[in-house]
């Protein structure tokens, strides 16, 4: 495999910067870090109601779903986020101008179902739009009512605990630039008095991952997912141009898990886990985390694969090589060690092999290599390349670590 994937990135990215100079937002027009909450040090981790339940969501669901990150023990590798996506509340605000939550769905209200939540040692989000209605249109955004809804949200509270996580989508907006329109709400939030996990949810358009570092702690790189392989990897591939721009504090998001969700194999689930895992991509299960098969499972609750996406290092891997449908994914870890990811989107059986230059190692340095879903150290020892036979829609995953 000798077609190398850093060119076609480059050029890509000087293009989305020629673009992003032309629609007249420059460094300096957001130059002060308008955020600044201690969150996201590592992607976030936790369950989001959208892809599987859409609009069809109600308490009894989002307790039981907190209930399950319990039992199941994902909330002790970290899936501590419950969060609620859109149609959670009236059409129309209260006579005071706040959101109320739909009574038919949520008969208590989002306070006490936070508190609930937090009882179980979880954290709550919830959703809004940076527009005048939310995608779904079943209820208001926040455009103009920025700072009510933040404070709205911060005063959800008994004990000091309130909303954790906002996703701040982008539907029915005045036409004005999201670069305009989202500060308002970071601000907003900053002002509250309540640290919140800020999710940007652009889809993308003007390039967020130049400009949301500023303001959020993961921005949308790329349109709303589906379950299907073709939509996975385009997903993948979106977010991967912009992998320089990930860090600590600030994230690339391709949009939310579809693991479980029965639309493809268990080996694309498994290269669909372990592309966002090494993408350091947030882990937000879109599943009915209630109804888990054994395999669903197996695959969301990996601690290895887990564990990268979780390394303190806060690298998102690239794909460094590419050979028609012959990908090798690689990153730094901590402790000087790598993250390997060799996928064949082919038809068939295929071997890869993936050259030490290619994933940042000297060409002489001899690695133990861990296989993270096999879960064991492979006996040989790999000087200068690791070559893997991989099936059709499937994936070798591996951390390398130097021994000499």
């Amino acid at each position: 495999m000798r077609k190398k994937a850093v060119p076609t990135t480059m050029i890509v990215m000087a293009v989305i910067l020629c673009s992003f100079k032309l629609m007249g937002v420059s460094a300096s027009h957001l130059s002060r870090n308008l955020l600044a909450n201690g969150l996201g040090v590592t992607p976030p981790m936790g369950w989001n109601s959208w892809n599987h339940f859409n609009c069809r969501i109600e308490e009894k669901t989002i307790k039981e779903t907190a209930d399950a990150l319990v039992s199941t023990g994902l909330s002790k590798l970290g899936y501590t986020y419950v969060n609620i996506d859109d149609c959670w509340a009236e059409i129309a605000r209260d006579v005071k101008g706040n959101l109320v939550a739909k009574k038919s769905a949520f008969p208590s209200g989002i306070k006490a179902l936070a508190d609930y939540v937090h009882s179980k040692g979880l954290k709550i989000g919830i959703y809004s739009d940076a527009g005048y209605f939310t995608c779904s249109k079943t209820m208001p955004g926040s455009l103009g009512h920025e700072e009510q809804d933040a404070n709205t949200f911060a005063a959800w509270v008994q004990y000091v605990l309130g909303i954790d996580y906002l996703k701040y989508d982008n539907c029915y907006n005045d036409g004005s630039n999201p670069t305009v329109r989202y500060p308002v709400m970071t601000r907003a939030l900053m002002k509250a008095g309540r640290p919140i996990f800020f999710s940007l949810c652009e889809w993308g358009d003007m390039h967020p991952a130049l400009w949301s570092a500023k303001l959020g702690n993961s921005w949308r790189t790329t349109k709303d997912i589906s379950d299907s392989w073709e939509s996975m990897v385009s997903r993948a591939d979106m977010n991967e141009v912009y992998a320089e721009y990930a860090r600590p504090g600030g994230w690339n998001d391709p949009d939310m898990l579809e693991v479980g969700n029965g639309g493809m194999t268990k080996d694309e689930y498994v290269v669909h886990f372990s592309i966002w895992a090494i993408s350091k991509a947030p882990l937000l299960l879109g599943c009915d985390v209630r109804n888990m098969s054994k395999d669903t499972l197996e695959i969301v609750a990996n601690k290895e694969a887990i564990s990268v996406n979780q390394d303190p290092l806060g690298v998102q891997a690239k794909k460094v090589r590419l050979e028609g449908d012959l990908e090798i994914w690689a990153g730094p870890l901590s402790g000087y060690r790598v993250a390997l990811l060799l996928i064949n989107q082919g038809p068939g059986n295929n071997t890869i092999t993936a050259q030490w230059e290619d994933i940042g190692l000297p060409p002489n340095t001899v690695v133990e290599a861990r296989d993270l879903w096999e879960h064991k150290t492979l006996k040989k020892l790999f000087v200068g390349n690791l070559t893997a036979s991989v099936n059709s829609h499937a994936c070798k995953m591996y951390v390398l670590k130097p021994i000499s």
